[in-house]
C-alpha cells in the first residue's frame, strides 16, 4: 500500500471533497481516464472498512462503447447521459463467497508478521466459521454493505484525484451480473458509480436539497 500513502491528490482539502460533492449527469466525453489512474483508485477505494474485513467487493470498470452499449441493454433511460458522457462506469458487486478466501488473506497476514498467532487463531476459529454457517440472506446483507462502503469511498477518491462521480441504481439489477460473466448466484449488484469531469456547458447543475438535520437524527 506504499503508493496509497505517498499519492498526493488533486484536490486534498478534506472540506471541499466531502461537503462540496454532488452527482454529475453530464459528463466531458472527451476526457479519459487511464487504466493505471483507474486501478489506483480502485485500490485506495479498498481501504473501506468491511465486516470482519472481509472485503467482500469487486469492481467492474467499463469504459468502452461495447461495454457501454451493454449498459444501455439493462440501464434505465434516465440513466442515459451519464452512461453516454462518463469516463467510465463503475459496478460495484458483492460477492458472497468472499469468505472462502478468508483463511489465505489471514494466513499471510500472520506470514508478513502483520498480526500475532493468537490473533490468527482468534479469526479462524471466531469470526471465519460465522460465514460458513451463514445463510445466503446474511452473506448477501453483509457483501452488500461492504461494497456500498467501498462505493462511497471511491466516490470520495475519485473528487481527490480531480473527478466527480454520480451513484446509480436505476437498472435491471437481475441482468446485471450475468452480462459481465459474473454468476450471479455469487455476486450482488450494489451500485453503478458513473465517473468523469463535468461537462464545461452544464455548470449548472447543484446539490440537491437536503432535509432539515433536526429531521433526521435523536438522541437517547
Amino acid at each position: 500500500m506504499d503508493n496509497v500513502q505517498k499519492r498526493v491528490f488533486t484536490n486534498n482539502d478534506f472540506q471541499d471533497v466531502i461537503l462540496d460533492r454532488h452527482s454529475i449527469r453530464n459528463f466531458d466525453p472527451s476526457v479519459k481516464i487511464p487504466h493505471d489512474e483507474m486501478v489506483q483508485m480502485i485500490q485506495e477505494a479498498t481501504t473501506a472498512p468491511s465486516a470482519c474485513n472481509l472485503q467482500a467487493w469487486r469492481f467492474v470498470v467499463v469504459d468502452t462503447d461495447e461495454g457501454k452499449q451493454k449498459l444501455r441493454s439493462y440501464f434505465m433511460k434516465f440513466n442515459l447521459p451519464q452512461i453516454n458522457t462518463s469516463s467510465a462506469m463503475v459496478l460495484l458487486f458483492g460477492d458472497t463467497d468472499a469468505y472462502k478466501s478468508y483463511r489465505e488473506l489471514w494466513n499471510k497476514a500472520y506470514t508478513n508478521k502483520q498480526i500475532t498467532k493468537a490473533k490468527l487463531e482468534e479469526v479462524l476459529h471466531t469470526f471465519l466459521p460465522i460465514y460458513e454457517h451463514a445463510s445466503k440472506e446474511m452473506l448477501t446483507a453483509d457483501a452488500s454493505i461492504d461494497s456500498a462502503l467501498a462505493a462511497m469511498q471511491f466516490m470520495l477518491i475519485a473528487r481527490g484525484h480531480g473527478y466527480e462521480t454520480n451513484p446509480i441504481s436505476g437498472y435491471n439489477s437481475e441482468n446485471a451480473a450475468a452480462t459481465w460473466g459474473l454468476d450471479p448466484n455469487r455476486y450482488v449488484p450494489v451500485m453503478a458509480i458513473a465517473i468523469g469531469r463535468p461537462a464545461p456547458d452544464k455548470q449548472d447543475e447543484v446539490s440537491s436539497v437536503r432535509y432539515p438535520v433536526k429531521q433526521v437524527y435523536e438522541f437517547h
